[in-house]
């Protein structure tokens, strides 16, 4: 699939525009293009502006509240539980985050429920926040079952991502967002709108036969075999049933079911090294720690050992002079006077 390299500024303005002609406050927008364009800077394309044309079609259908009323309870010195009516789910997850962050300054440690959410996007957003303010972050999320559990032939489980920052003082923070299946849906996604074919390993059909053609994709397998399967349940313990949400089959698919609102749950935390240890003694050793594996001899075929989230961050350093690469569709999309609520952004 062709691609057109814009300025994320102008990314960004795009996303803000096409949200807010379907009702979307200009703070939320604002925020939604900032995950979304997050992503994109990092070259993770499959969770970055691509992913605005199906958050308008349920705008649309009235599953995403354009406007909601984001609630928070909290829960005890450490605890906290938000309510996000139903909104986007990348409003409703920094609003979580915030809360957890501001807990973990507080009292060394926040820990947040979201329920009645919808996508969030990135999580490598939230727990990058979090390592900004000093803390280290965790993030989980489930989604609508595409994975197959270990030893079985039908998908039960989501992608179930999860995410960890850690902050260091001279070295960029450590990210590591990853979902526990070998790759994410939007990564197949993606293939299949590039016409591209995808690795082994990375889904199976309807009979759970290992398949290269996105197209034929039924399920997705988990990493590591019954290590990612364990994980995904995890995630779903902590960001479904821990928030009050569905789980596994009982989560609404993202991809139809339109008219149906989500009802997703997130898992948010944050933890102040301070209360735990001498604060600038841990940031230096995470300094020497990034310092040490970097010297690590690489083996073949490597040019040096990278840390999580090294990779997306060189990305990012280069897509902010040189502009990110997204699919021309999405370009056009963005760009179009298709949405009746809003015009075009020259």
């Amino acid at each position: 699939m062709a691609t057109v390299t814009v300025p994320h500024e102008k990314v960004h303005a795009l996303i803000e525009q096409k949200l807010k002609g379907w009702g979307v406050p200009e703070n939320d927008a604002a925020k939604v293009a900032d995950v979304l364009v997050h992503a994109d800077l990092r070259g993770v394309n499959s969770h970055g502006s691509l992913r605005t044309e199906q958050y308008v079609t349920r705008l649309e259908a009235g599953s995403i509240n354009p406007a909601p009323d984001i609630g928070f309870s909290a829960t005890g010195p450490v605890t906290g539980v938000v309510d996000g009516d139903d909104g986007l789910g990348h409003v409703v997850g920094d609003f979580a985050m915030d809360r957890a962050i501001g807990m973990a300054k507080e009292n060394g440690v926040g820990m947040v429920t979201a329920m009645n959410s919808s996508h969030c996007g990135a999580l490598s957003y939230f727990v990058q926040k979090a390592a900004d303010a000093g803390l280290i972050g965790i993030a989980m999320t489930h989604t609508d079952k595409i994975v197959v559990p270990f030893g079985g032939k039908e998908s039960f489980l989501g992608t179930n991502p999860i995410a960890y920052g850690v902050p260091a003082k001279g070295e960029k923070p450590l990210i590591l967002d990853m979902a526990t299946s070998n790759v994410a849906l939007g990564k197949v996604l993606q293939s299949e709108a590039e016409g591209k074919e995808i690795p082994p390993g990375w889904g199976v059909d309807d009979e759970g036969r290992e398949v290269t053609d996105p197209s034929r994709v039924k399920s997705l397998v988990p990493f590591g075999g019954p290590k990612g399967y364990g994980l995904a349940l995890i995630v779903d313990i902590f960001s479904g049933l821990l928030a009050g949400a569905a789980f596994g089959p009982h989560i609404s698919k993202m991809y139809g079911d339109y008219d149906k609102k989500r009802k997703l749950g997130h898992y948010f935390c944050a933890i102040n090294p301070a209360n735990f240890t001498d604060p600038d003694t841990f940031l230096d050793q995470m300094d020497r720690m990034i310092r040490e594996l970097h010297e690590v001899p690489p083996a073949e075929g490597f040019e040096r050992v990278l840390v999580p989230g090294e990779i997306e961050q060189m990305n990012e350093a280069c897509s902010r002079t040189e502009g990110i690469r997204i699919p021309e569709k999405t370009y056009e999309y963005l760009n179009s006077w298709n949405n009746p609520k809003g015009g075009r952004l020259t």
